[in-house]
Protein backbone atom coordinates (compact mmCIF):
# COMPACT_ATOMS: atom_id res chain seq x y z
CA UNK A 1 0.00 0.00 0.00
CA UNK A 2 1.33 3.43 -0.97
CA UNK A 3 2.19 5.82 1.84
CA UNK A 4 -0.11 8.79 2.33
CA UNK A 5 1.88 11.92 1.49
CA UNK A 6 0.50 15.05 3.14
CA UNK A 7 0.78 18.39 1.37
CA UNK A 8 2.79 19.69 4.32
CA UNK A 9 5.49 17.06 3.69
CA UNK A 10 4.58 14.46 6.29
CA UNK A 11 4.43 10.80 5.27
CA UNK A 12 2.01 8.61 7.15
CA UNK A 13 3.86 5.33 6.73
CA UNK A 14 7.09 6.53 8.28
CA UNK A 15 5.17 7.91 11.26
CA UNK A 16 3.42 4.54 11.66
CA UNK A 17 6.73 2.67 11.36
CA UNK A 18 8.67 4.78 13.84
CA UNK A 19 8.07 2.72 17.00
CA UNK A 20 8.83 -0.51 15.10
CA UNK A 21 12.53 0.34 15.16
CA UNK A 22 12.57 -0.59 18.88
CA UNK A 23 11.66 -3.67 20.88
CA UNK A 24 8.40 -3.25 22.81
CA UNK A 25 10.40 -4.15 25.90
CA UNK A 26 13.36 -1.76 25.85
CA UNK A 27 15.18 -4.05 28.24
CA UNK A 28 15.45 -6.57 25.40
CA UNK A 29 17.17 -4.20 22.99
CA UNK A 30 20.27 -5.67 21.38
CA UNK A 31 23.14 -4.60 19.12
CA UNK A 32 21.20 -5.70 16.04
CA UNK A 33 18.38 -3.29 16.91
CA UNK A 34 20.80 -0.39 17.36
CA UNK A 35 22.61 -1.19 14.12
CA UNK A 36 19.33 -1.32 12.21
CA UNK A 37 18.43 2.17 13.48
CA UNK A 38 21.87 3.53 12.63
CA UNK A 39 21.63 2.18 9.08
CA UNK A 40 18.08 3.58 8.74
CA UNK A 41 18.75 6.88 10.53
CA UNK A 42 16.93 8.98 7.92
CA UNK A 43 13.71 6.97 8.32
CA UNK A 44 14.03 6.93 12.11
CA UNK A 45 14.52 10.68 12.41
CA UNK A 46 11.95 11.67 9.79
CA UNK A 47 9.33 9.30 11.16
CA UNK A 48 9.84 10.77 14.60
CA UNK A 49 9.69 14.43 13.56
CA UNK A 50 6.75 13.93 11.20
CA UNK A 51 4.85 12.82 14.27
CA UNK A 52 6.47 14.89 17.01
CA UNK A 53 7.06 18.38 15.55
CA UNK A 54 3.63 19.84 16.32
CA UNK A 55 3.71 18.20 19.75
CA UNK A 56 7.06 19.88 20.43
CA UNK A 57 5.70 23.26 19.39
CA UNK A 58 2.61 22.84 21.55
CA UNK A 59 4.32 21.38 24.59
CA UNK A 60 7.65 23.19 24.47
CA UNK A 61 8.48 25.98 22.01
CA UNK A 62 9.76 26.63 18.48
CA UNK A 63 13.27 26.05 19.86
CA UNK A 64 13.62 22.30 20.33
CA UNK A 65 16.29 22.21 23.00
CA UNK A 66 16.97 22.38 26.73
CA UNK A 67 18.67 25.19 28.65
CA UNK A 68 19.99 26.19 32.03
CA UNK A 69 17.82 28.24 34.40
CA UNK A 70 18.55 30.96 36.88
CA UNK A 71 16.19 31.27 39.83
CA UNK A 72 13.10 33.17 38.65
CA UNK A 73 14.09 33.07 34.98
CA UNK A 74 11.25 32.67 32.48
CA UNK A 75 11.24 29.59 30.26
CA UNK A 76 11.40 31.58 27.00
CA UNK A 77 14.19 33.79 28.35
CA UNK A 78 16.22 30.73 29.31
CA UNK A 79 15.93 29.23 25.83
CA UNK A 80 17.03 32.50 24.22
CA UNK A 81 19.95 32.90 26.64
CA UNK A 82 21.15 29.38 25.81
CA UNK A 83 21.21 30.33 22.12
CA UNK A 84 22.89 33.68 22.82
CA UNK A 85 25.52 31.94 24.94
CA UNK A 86 26.48 29.63 22.08
CA UNK A 87 26.68 32.54 19.63
CA UNK A 88 28.82 34.50 22.08
CA UNK A 89 31.15 31.57 22.75
CA UNK A 90 31.59 31.18 18.99
CA UNK A 91 32.29 34.94 18.63
CA UNK A 92 29.77 35.27 15.81
CA UNK A 93 30.00 38.66 14.11
CA UNK A 94 27.74 40.68 11.77
CA UNK A 95 27.84 39.50 8.16
CA UNK A 96 29.24 36.03 8.84
CA UNK A 97 27.86 33.18 6.73
CA UNK A 98 26.74 30.54 9.21
CA UNK A 99 25.33 27.02 8.80
CA UNK A 100 22.73 25.66 11.24
CA UNK A 101 22.98 21.85 11.12
CA UNK A 102 19.60 20.32 11.98
CA UNK A 103 17.56 23.49 12.41
CA UNK A 104 14.15 22.14 13.47
CA UNK A 105 11.54 24.80 12.73
CA UNK A 106 14.15 27.54 12.92
CA UNK A 107 13.62 28.92 16.42
CA UNK A 108 17.33 29.13 17.34
CA UNK A 109 18.28 30.47 13.90
CA UNK A 110 15.82 33.34 14.18
CA UNK A 111 17.09 34.18 17.66
CA UNK A 112 20.76 33.99 16.70
CA UNK A 113 20.19 35.99 13.49
CA UNK A 114 18.70 38.81 15.56
CA UNK A 115 21.30 38.55 18.31
CA UNK A 116 24.47 38.32 16.21
CA UNK A 117 23.31 39.88 12.91
CA UNK A 118 24.66 36.96 10.91
CA UNK A 119 23.37 35.31 7.72
CA UNK A 120 22.26 31.74 8.39
CA UNK A 121 21.69 28.80 6.05
CA UNK A 122 19.53 26.25 7.88
CA UNK A 123 19.80 22.59 6.97
CA UNK A 124 17.04 20.09 7.63
CA UNK A 125 16.12 16.75 6.08
CA UNK A 126 12.44 16.95 7.05
CA UNK A 127 10.04 18.62 4.60
CA UNK A 128 7.38 19.25 7.25
CA UNK A 129 9.75 21.16 9.49
CA UNK A 130 11.20 23.17 6.59
CA UNK A 131 7.74 24.35 5.54
CA UNK A 132 6.94 25.48 9.06
CA UNK A 133 10.35 27.10 9.49
CA UNK A 134 9.93 29.15 6.33
CA UNK A 135 6.49 30.32 7.43
CA UNK A 136 7.73 31.44 10.84
CA UNK A 137 10.78 33.14 9.34
CA UNK A 138 8.65 35.09 6.86
CA UNK A 139 6.37 36.17 9.68
CA UNK A 140 9.42 37.34 11.65
CA UNK A 141 10.66 39.39 8.70
CA UNK A 142 13.99 37.55 8.59
CA UNK A 143 13.91 36.12 5.07
CA UNK A 144 16.86 38.28 4.04
CA UNK A 145 19.03 36.78 6.77
CA UNK A 146 17.84 33.18 6.96
CA UNK A 147 17.37 30.60 4.21
CA UNK A 148 16.46 26.91 4.37
CA UNK A 149 17.85 23.94 2.50
CA UNK A 150 16.81 20.31 2.52
CA UNK A 151 19.72 17.94 2.87
CA UNK A 152 21.56 15.23 4.76
CA UNK A 153 24.11 16.39 7.32
CA UNK A 154 26.24 13.40 6.38
CA UNK A 155 26.69 14.93 2.90
CA UNK A 156 27.31 18.61 3.65
CA UNK A 157 30.35 19.04 1.41
CA UNK A 158 28.50 17.44 -1.50
CA UNK A 159 25.66 19.94 -1.09
CA UNK A 160 27.50 23.15 -0.18
CA UNK A 161 31.08 22.60 -1.29
CA UNK A 162 34.18 22.77 0.88
CA UNK A 163 35.29 25.95 2.69
CA UNK A 164 31.84 27.52 2.36
CA UNK A 165 30.99 28.85 5.85
CA UNK A 166 32.60 31.13 8.41
CA UNK A 167 30.91 29.23 11.23
CA UNK A 168 28.73 26.18 11.83
CA UNK A 169 26.60 25.35 14.85
CA UNK A 170 24.41 22.43 15.89
CA UNK A 171 22.00 22.54 18.81
CA UNK A 172 21.04 19.09 20.08
CA UNK A 173 20.89 17.82 16.49
CA UNK A 174 24.01 15.83 15.60
CA UNK A 175 23.07 13.15 18.13
CA UNK A 176 20.77 11.93 15.34
CA UNK A 177 23.76 11.18 13.08
CA UNK A 178 24.77 7.55 12.51
CA UNK A 179 28.33 8.46 13.56
CA UNK A 180 29.81 11.59 15.14
CA UNK A 181 32.98 11.24 13.06
CA UNK A 182 30.85 11.30 9.92
CA UNK A 183 28.87 14.44 10.69
CA UNK A 184 31.75 16.31 12.37
CA UNK A 185 33.97 15.43 9.42
CA UNK A 186 31.45 16.96 7.02
CA UNK A 187 31.22 20.08 9.19
CA UNK A 188 35.01 20.34 9.09
CA UNK A 189 34.96 20.21 5.29
CA UNK A 190 32.39 22.99 4.77
CA UNK A 191 34.06 25.35 7.25
CA UNK A 192 36.57 27.84 5.91
CA UNK A 193 40.10 27.49 7.30
CA UNK A 194 40.06 29.11 10.74
CA UNK A 195 36.28 28.73 10.95
CA UNK A 196 34.50 27.89 14.18
CA UNK A 197 32.11 25.05 15.08
CA UNK A 198 29.91 25.27 18.15
CA UNK A 199 27.72 22.45 19.42
CA UNK A 200 25.40 21.48 22.23
CA UNK A 201 25.55 17.68 22.13
CA UNK A 202 23.37 15.01 23.72
CA UNK A 203 25.55 12.41 25.45
CA UNK A 204 25.59 9.77 28.10
CA UNK A 205 28.03 10.96 30.76
CA UNK A 206 31.14 9.26 32.09
CA UNK A 207 29.01 7.96 35.00
CA UNK A 208 27.01 5.88 32.50
CA UNK A 209 28.08 2.24 32.30
CA UNK A 210 26.49 0.21 29.48
CA UNK A 211 27.37 -3.01 31.28
CA UNK A 212 24.76 -2.10 33.91
CA UNK A 213 21.34 -3.17 32.55
CA UNK A 214 19.48 -0.22 34.11
CA UNK A 215 21.93 2.23 32.51
CA UNK A 216 21.60 0.56 29.14
CA UNK A 217 17.80 0.60 29.34
CA UNK A 218 17.84 4.29 30.24
CA UNK A 219 19.87 5.05 27.10
CA UNK A 220 17.40 3.09 24.98
CA UNK A 221 14.48 4.98 26.54
CA UNK A 222 16.18 8.28 25.61
CA UNK A 223 16.66 6.98 22.07
CA UNK A 224 13.09 5.70 21.71
CA UNK A 225 11.49 8.87 23.02
CA UNK A 226 13.60 11.25 20.95
CA UNK A 227 14.15 9.70 17.53
CA UNK A 228 17.81 8.87 18.18
CA UNK A 229 19.37 5.83 16.47
CA UNK A 230 22.02 5.33 19.17
CA UNK A 231 23.05 7.20 22.33
CA UNK A 232 26.82 7.43 22.88
CA UNK A 233 29.10 8.53 25.74
CA UNK A 234 30.49 12.07 25.93
CA UNK A 235 34.06 10.92 25.49
CA UNK A 236 33.17 9.59 22.03
CA UNK A 237 31.99 13.06 20.96
CA UNK A 238 35.27 14.56 22.21
CA UNK A 239 37.29 11.88 20.44
CA UNK A 240 35.36 12.36 17.20
CA UNK A 241 36.08 16.09 17.13
CA UNK A 242 39.79 15.45 17.61
CA UNK A 243 39.83 12.58 15.10
CA UNK A 244 38.44 14.71 12.26
CA UNK A 245 41.00 17.43 12.88
CA UNK A 246 39.29 20.04 15.05
CA UNK A 247 41.10 21.97 17.74
CA UNK A 248 38.82 22.12 20.79
CA UNK A 249 39.12 25.61 22.26
CA UNK A 250 36.57 25.13 25.01
CA UNK A 251 34.43 22.26 26.24
CA UNK A 252 32.15 21.86 29.22
CA UNK A 253 29.13 19.86 30.29
CA UNK A 254 26.87 22.73 31.30
CA UNK A 255 24.59 20.29 33.13
CA UNK A 256 27.38 19.97 35.70
CA UNK A 257 26.96 23.59 36.76
CA UNK A 258 25.53 23.78 40.33
CA UNK A 259 22.25 25.35 39.23
CA UNK A 260 19.53 25.67 41.85
CA UNK A 261 16.92 25.10 39.13
CA UNK A 262 17.81 22.01 37.03
CA UNK A 263 17.59 22.01 33.23
CA UNK A 264 14.97 19.25 33.28
CA UNK A 265 12.52 20.92 35.68
CA UNK A 266 9.84 21.70 33.01
CA UNK A 267 9.64 17.97 32.22
CA UNK A 268 8.80 17.10 35.81
CA UNK A 269 5.32 18.57 35.41
CA UNK A 270 5.26 20.16 38.87
CA UNK A 271 3.49 23.50 38.43
CA UNK A 272 4.74 24.66 41.84
CA UNK A 273 8.23 24.73 40.37
CA UNK A 274 7.26 27.14 37.55
CA UNK A 275 9.64 30.08 37.68
CA UNK A 276 7.16 32.70 36.45
CA UNK A 277 3.39 32.94 36.14
CA UNK A 278 3.73 32.66 32.35
CA UNK A 279 5.39 29.27 32.75
CA UNK A 280 2.57 27.54 34.63
CA UNK A 281 0.94 26.39 31.40
CA UNK A 282 4.24 25.10 29.95
CA UNK A 283 4.90 23.05 33.07
CA UNK A 284 1.27 21.91 33.36
CA UNK A 285 1.40 20.43 29.86
CA UNK A 286 4.04 17.99 31.19
CA UNK A 287 1.96 17.01 34.25
CA UNK A 288 -0.18 13.88 34.33
CA UNK A 289 -3.34 15.88 33.70
CA UNK A 290 -1.72 17.91 30.93
CA UNK A 291 -0.51 14.75 29.22
CA UNK A 292 -3.96 13.18 29.57
CA UNK A 293 -5.64 16.14 27.88
CA UNK A 294 -3.15 16.48 25.04
CA UNK A 295 -2.76 12.78 24.29
CA UNK A 296 -6.52 12.23 24.32
CA UNK A 297 -6.86 15.07 21.83
CA UNK A 298 -4.13 13.54 19.66
CA UNK A 299 -5.90 10.18 19.64
CA UNK A 300 -9.19 11.75 18.57
CA UNK A 301 -7.55 13.85 15.84
CA UNK A 302 -5.74 10.79 14.51
CA UNK A 303 -8.98 8.81 14.47
CA UNK A 304 -10.76 11.45 12.38
CA UNK A 305 -7.83 11.86 9.99
CA UNK A 306 -6.54 15.24 11.13
CA UNK A 307 -3.17 13.72 12.08
CA UNK A 308 -1.19 10.93 10.37
CA UNK A 309 -1.67 7.43 11.72
CA UNK A 310 1.04 6.68 14.22
CA UNK A 311 1.12 10.21 15.69
CA UNK A 312 -0.47 8.97 18.91
CA UNK A 313 2.22 6.30 19.28
CA UNK A 314 4.94 8.89 18.71
CA UNK A 315 3.22 11.02 21.34
CA UNK A 316 3.31 8.10 23.75
CA UNK A 317 7.04 7.76 23.08
CA UNK A 318 7.40 11.37 24.25
CA UNK A 319 6.09 10.28 27.66
CA UNK A 320 8.87 7.71 27.79
CA UNK A 321 11.29 10.46 26.76
CA UNK A 322 10.22 12.82 29.52
CA UNK A 323 10.60 10.19 32.24
CA UNK A 324 13.96 9.01 30.88
CA UNK A 325 15.37 12.52 30.52
CA UNK A 326 14.36 13.49 34.05
CA UNK A 327 15.86 10.29 35.42
CA UNK A 328 19.00 10.80 33.33
CA UNK A 329 19.33 14.34 34.63
CA UNK A 330 18.72 13.43 38.24
CA UNK A 331 21.23 10.57 38.16
CA UNK A 332 23.76 12.57 36.09
CA UNK A 333 23.87 9.75 33.55
CA UNK A 334 22.75 11.97 30.66
CA UNK A 335 23.40 15.50 29.47
CA UNK A 336 21.75 17.50 26.67
CA UNK A 337 24.32 20.29 26.88
CA UNK A 338 27.86 19.14 26.35
CA UNK A 339 29.22 22.39 24.90
CA UNK A 340 32.21 22.32 22.57
CA UNK A 341 33.74 25.22 20.67
CA UNK A 342 36.05 23.90 17.96
CA UNK A 343 38.32 25.53 15.37
CA UNK A 344 39.31 24.32 11.92
CA UNK A 345 43.05 24.82 11.56
CA UNK A 346 44.03 27.68 9.28
CA UNK A 347 46.37 25.36 7.39
CA UNK A 348 44.55 22.03 7.26
CA UNK A 349 46.32 19.02 5.95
Amino acid sequence: MASTQYTDGRQERRVENYTKFWQKDLGKEGETDSQNRVESYTDVVNGYYDGATELYEYGWAQSFHFSRFYKGEAFAASLARHEHYLAAQMSLRPGMRVLDVGCGVGGPAREIARFADVNIVCLNNNDFQIQRARKYTKKAGLEDQISYAKGDFMKLSEQFGENSFDAVYAIEATVHAPTWEGVYGEIMKVLKPGGVFGVYEWCMTEAWDPSIPAHKELAHAVEFGNGIPEMRPLKKAHEAMINVGFTIEHEEDLAERPDEVPWYYPLEGDIWKAQTAWDYFTVWRMSWSGKLVSHTAIKVMEMVGLLPKGTYDVGESLKVAADALVKGGQTKLFTPMYLAICRKPVLSE
